[in-house]
C-alpha cells in the first residue's frame, strides 16, 4: 500500500467529521473512537427531515419523500451520510438512500414481489428457485436502506422478522434436500446480525454434508465498513469455503475505510464479488461503470453481476432502457481485463431468474464457418473442424451422475437428451386435440 493511501486511511479512519469548521454540528464533538465503533454508527443513523437538514441542503422533493406516510424505511449511517455532497441533489451517494417524491409514483409493470420469491419459498425465508442452490433470508434489517431495494415488501419492516423457529425450518429443508450444494445467506443484511447468531447459522450449514459452498450477500462493507472488525473476519474465516457478494454501485463508495474492510476480508481468504444495479442518474454511464470495475479489482473484488433495475415499487425513476446496459457492456469488453467485466442480467419477473443479456458477437454460422466480430468491429471467420468425435456420455461417470439427478433440466436437458421437450404450462391441455 502506498504511503499516500495509507495516510488517507489513517486520516479518515482516525479523524471523524468534527475536526474542522465545515463539519455539520450533528457530529461535532464525536470522538474518533465513537466514529470507528460500528455500534455507535448503527445507533446514530439518520432518518428524519430534521436529521438530514443538519448535513445537506434538502430539496422540496427530498422533504416530500422523507415526510410521506407509509414510505419505505429510511436509515443512513453517519459514515455513509458523510459521503454525500451537501449541495448536489444528484449526488450518487445521496440519491441511493434519500427518498424523493418520485419514489411515491407508481409505474406500469411494477410488482409487489417482482422476482417471484414468495412463490418459490418452501418454508418461510427460504427461496429455492434454482436446482442446486437456495437463498436463505435471515433478517429484514440493514445498516442503511437502498431506495431501489428489490425486497422492500419485507426489508426494514420490524414486524417481518425471522426467528429461531424459522431458522430451524430452513435448515431442516436444506438438510433434507441433497441437491442443494450452495446456500446464499441474505436478507436484509446478514452482517447486521449478532455475531454469535451469524456464527451459529454458518456452523449449522457447514455441518450439512451436501452443502459445499456458503455465500453471504451484504452491503455492510459499503454502508458500515467499521463493522468489518478483525474479530468478525476471524470468525468468518472458520467456515471456508465461504464467499461474499458485496453490493457496490458507484466508485465514490470505495473510500479508504472500505479499502481497509475489503483487505481484511480478502486477506482472510474470502473470495469477494460485487453486484451492481444499473440506475438512471447514478451509474448509467460507461465511464462510471468502468471506473467502478477498476476500483473493485484493485481491491480484489471480482465484478459479478450488473443488474437491470427490478420492477419493484418505488424504483421506477431509477430504471434505464436495457439498451443502456448493452451500451455499457460494449464499452467494457475489449477495453478492460476480462475479469473486470460483470455479467449484465435481467432478473426475469415472476421468478424467471437471472437472464444474461450480451451484445451479439456471433454474426452468422454455416456447417463449416462461424462468423464473429470483436469489440472493434473486426469481422472474421472461424473454421469449424470437419470431423469431430464428441464426448461419450455413456462412459462418463460425471454424465451418469448428472443424468440420475432429478429437478429442473431446462434447455441443457434438451441438449443432453435427458428430456425431449420443454413445454409451457397448459400446453398439453391446449393441444389435446392433436392426440
Amino acid at each position: 500500500m502506498s504511503m499516500k493511501i495509507d495516510s488517507l486511511i489513517r486520516k479518515r479512519v482516525d479523524e471523524p467529521p468534527g475536526v474542522d469548521e465545515a463539519t455539520p454540528s450533528l457530529w461535532k464533538g464525536v470522538s474518533p473512537q465513537q466514529w470507528a465503533d460500528w455500534r455507535w454508527q448503527m445507533t446514530h443513523r439518520l432518518s428524519t427531515v430534521e436529521d438530514f437538514a443538519q448535513i445537506i441542503d434538502l430539496t422540496a422533493d427530498e422533504i416530500a419523500g422523507l415526510s410521506a406516510p407509509g414510505r419505505f424505511r429510511v436509515d443512513v449511517t453517519p459514515y455513509f451520510a458523510s459521503l454525500m455532497d451537501p449541495t448536489d441533489p444528484n449526488c450518487p451517494i445521496r440519491r441511493q438512500v434519500i427518498p424523493t417524491n418520485a419514489e411515491l409514483v407508481p409505474f406500469e409493470a411494477e410488482m409487489f414481489d417482482s422476482l417471484g420469491e414468495d412463490a418459490h419459498s418452501p418454508v418461510p425465508g427460504l427461496v429455492h428457485r434454482y436446482p442446486d442452490r437456495v437463498l436463505m433470508l435471515v433478517t429484514t434489517q440493514c445498516a442503511s436502506y437502498c431506495r431501489f431495494c428489490t425486497r422492500s415488501r419485507i426489508v426494514g419492516d420490524p414486524h417481518a422478522t425471522f426467528n429461531s423457529a424459522d431458522f430451524e425450518r430452513q435448515l431442516d429443508y436444506i438438510a433434507a434436500t441433497p441437491e442443494i450444494r450452495d446456500v446464499l445467506i441474505s436478507g436484509g443484511d446478514p452482517l447486521t446480525l449478532p455475531q454469535p447468531l451469524l456464527e451459529r447459522l454458518l456452523r449449522r450449514l457447514s455441518e450439512i454434508p451436501h452443502v459445499e459452498v456458503i455465500r453471504i450477500g451484504t452491503r455492510v462493507p459499503v454502508f458500515l465498513p467499521q463493522r468489518i472488525t478483525e474479530e468478525l473476519v476471524a470468525m468468518l474465516a472458520r467456515y471456508h469455503p465461504l464467499w461474499m457478494n458485496i453490493h457496490f454501485n458507484h466508485p465514490r463508495e470505495i473510500t479508504p475505510e472500505v479499502c481497509v474492510a475489503l483487505a481484511r476480508l480478502a486477506n482472510a481468504g474470502i473470495p469477494l464479488g460485487s453486484q451492481t444495479v444499473l440506475m438512471a442518474g447514478i451509474n448509467d454511464c460507461p465511464n462510471v461503470i468502468m471506473s467502478l470495475m477498476h476500483e473493485l479489482v484493485r481491491n480484489r473484488v471480482r465484478p459479478y453481476y450488473l443488474y437491470q433495475c427490478d420492477l419493484v415499487h418505488g424504483a421506477g425513476h431509477f430504471r434505464t432502457p436495457v439498451a443502456k446496459g448493452l451500451e455499457i457492456m460494449e464499452s467494457l469488453r475489449g477495453h478492460t481485463s476480462g475479469f473486470a467485466i460483470p455479467t449484465f442480467v435481467i432478473d426475469a419477473p415472476d421468478g424467471g431468474g437471472k437472464v444474461p443479456v450480451l451484445p451479439n458477437y456471433l454474426l452468422s454460422m454455416s456447417d463449416t464457418k462461424v462468423i464473429v466480430r470483436n469489440y472493434e468491429g473486426f469481422v472474421t471467420a472461424y473454421t469449424q473442424p470437419p470431423q469431430y468425435a464428441g464426448h461419450d456420455p455413456e462412459s462418463c461417470l460425471y454424465c451418469q451422475a448428472r443424468h440420475a439427478e432429478s429437478g429442473q433440466k431446462g434447455i441443457a436437458g434438451l441438449l443432453s437428451g435427458d428430456v425431449r421437450r420443454v413445454a409451457p404450462e397448459g400446453w398439453d391441455r391446449a393441444h389435446s386435440h392433436l392426440e
